[in-house]
């Protein structure tokens, strides 16, 4: 039977690895995300069959038409994977309201929003049941200086990944998230050139090949869905992390 999956922030970054790996494992893909012409780049690195479908998961109708879109192509939906995201840098005492809203609205808000859509279609479906997949980060337990919005979004996704697995579990869906910490991509390569530490310094951090994220979400994708893979922690061996530093 064809699996069907809806990415977000399928448009650049770990995104459009994923997408790219599960669309040459034979999976069929949805690539959602705000701009249409990065979503056509990232179809055009596979012969896999993939459904552009431009959309902000901050906006809830066009949340509701990416999912109506799905429907109306596959009839199913086996996989969301929540990946969309963004980071406003500012430390408590400065960031605006706005930028903490624009932070919060995409990551966490967005990420519930696909979820709810992706939820609804797996527990009516025939066979019933599917799988949801969770960006978290390192900051989803460990904050970065100047980071209060990026990191409450991310621990807050953390509780949300919790309450779908067990929300999901009489209707066959199951919930995990993948932490990772520094994968070389558009944003996460920032991190090489050098970012601030706690200590108040600057230094560069070991960056990691984001075609290992990739192979981290396909295993958990292609579970069987009486098994699950709760939390992944996918990074860089060497960044400051694990102990002080």
């Amino acid at each position: 039977m064809e699996q069907v999956a809806v990415i977000t922030g399928a448009g650049s970054g770990i995104g459009r690895a994923v997408a790219v790996d599960l669309l040459d494992s034979g999976w069929s893909v949805v690539l959602a995300g705000r701009r249409a012409d990065r979503l056509a780049e990232t179809a055009a690195l596979s012969q896999g069959r993939s459904l552009v479908v431009p959309a902000d998961v901050a906006e809830p109708e066009q949340v509701k038409n990416l999912f109506e879109q799905v429907k109306q192509a596959f009839g199913r939906l086996d996989l969301l994977f929540n990946n969309a995201g963004l980071s406003l840098a500012g430390n408590v005492g400065d960031l605006p309201l706005d930028k903490w809203r624009k932070v919060i609205d995409t990551n966490l808000t967005g990420a519930f929003l696909c979820a709810q859509e992706a939820f609804n279609i797996m527990r009516e479906q025939d066979p019933m049941g599917g799988r949801i997949i969770n960006n978290g980060s390192i900051s989803a337990m460990t904050p970065r200086p100047n980071s209060p919005a990026y990191t409450a979004s991310k621990h807050a996704m953390t509780g949300l990944t919790k309450s779908i697995s067990l929300d999901g579990r009489k209707f066959n869906i199951a919930c995990g998230q993948i932490d990772i910490g520094n994968a070389a991509t558009e944003m996460g390569g920032r991190m090489a050139k050098g970012v601030p530490q706690a200590n108040g310094e600057v230094m560069p951090e070991p960056v990691f090949d984001v075609k290992h994220v990739a192979a981290a979400v396909h295993y958990m994708a292609n579970l069987p869905l009486d098994a699950n893979v709760q939390t992944m922690t996918v990074m860089a061996t060497n960044m400051p992390f694990v102990g002080r530093g």
